[in-house]
């Protein structure tokens, strides 16, 4: 038997956790149990450690009436771990084979035009300071509810997401011969001439904040900036002026940011 890739109706790659199992050669009389176990247990995803989560990592196949075990639609993602972890003599064959699949499946996420033309939109709205904080929040709430409502780790999590910290880029500051004490990273940000990577790690929190992988993120975050780097972008604290000679943006896309709403593309 050999292991069936599926695809679900949003092109997401699946497999069946029935099938995964029979792959592995695990003990059939142990199947209802371990299913319980694969879907309760606590891993080590791209974006925090934490259990599956129903509709993103799993979901409930519908199985015909004379057919009388549950069976599950699993990611990729999710069925490599899975693999891993089992007591399987054929898990390393496995594990490999999922590897591969998982790797093309996030270097052929590809965006359609209404989404190129959103993330041109996001590059603009995310010059605007509180649409940044506004995501930042949301990705923290995000990273708690998939911790145990817990905000430890956060900061490393994020340096390790964005490539620095804020000790790295403070040195960098220095070594320019500017002061960086008592700065946010936002002000060594632009302090370092790198203004536009807040439109980055705004962007980069949003689809965070969406249930997107790391990776996923990382892309969208590189296209915005690029984006805001050939519009040039103006980087405005409207928290201070009030909005006062605030730039003209898409109001709809910077309340989407905002509320969490209007974003339904890329919700899943």
């Amino acid at each position: 038997m050999e292991l069936q890739i599926l695809v679900s109706k949003k092109g997401t790659k699946v497999v069946a956790a029935s099938n995964l199992y029979q792959v592995l050669e695990l003990p059939k009389a142990q199947y209802v149990k371990n299913l319980k176990n694969w879907l309760t247990n606590v891993y080590e995803f791209r974006d925090g450690i934490r259990k599956p989560i129903a509709l993103q990592d799993y979901s409930k196949r519908k199985m015909p009436a004379n057919i009388l075990f549950d069976d599950y639609y699993i990611s990729v993602e999710l069925a490599k771990k899975i693999t891993l972890m089992s007591s399987s003599k054929k898990k390393h064959k496995y594990a490999k084979h999922l590897l591969s699949l998982e790797d093309k499946v996030e270097n052929a996420e590809l965006l359609s035009k209404e989404q190129v033309m959103a993330v041109l939109e996001l590059s603009k709205v995310m010059g605007v300071m509180s649409c940044q904080t506004a995501s930042e929040e949301a990705h923290l709430r995000t990273y708690e509810s998939r911790n145990g409502g817990s905000s430890a780790n956060w900061w490393n999590f994020r340096s390790q997401l964005y490539g620095y910290s804020g000790d790295t880029l403070r040195k960098k500051v220095e070594s320019m011969g500017k002061p960086a004490k008592g700065k946010t990273i936002r002000q060594m940000l632009a302090q370092a001439d790198d203004k536009y990577e807040m439109v980055r790690t705004g962007v980069m929190d949003l689809f965070m904040s969406l249930g997107k992988s790391e990776r996923y993120a990382r892309n969208l975050g590189d296209l915005a900036k690029e984006f805001a780097k050939e519009l040039k972008v103006e980087i405005y604290d409207d928290r201070k002026s009030g909005g006062m000679f605030a730039p003209k943006v898409n109001p709809e896309m910077m309340n989407a940011v905002k509320t969490g709403g209007g974003l339904s593309m890329w919700q899943s």
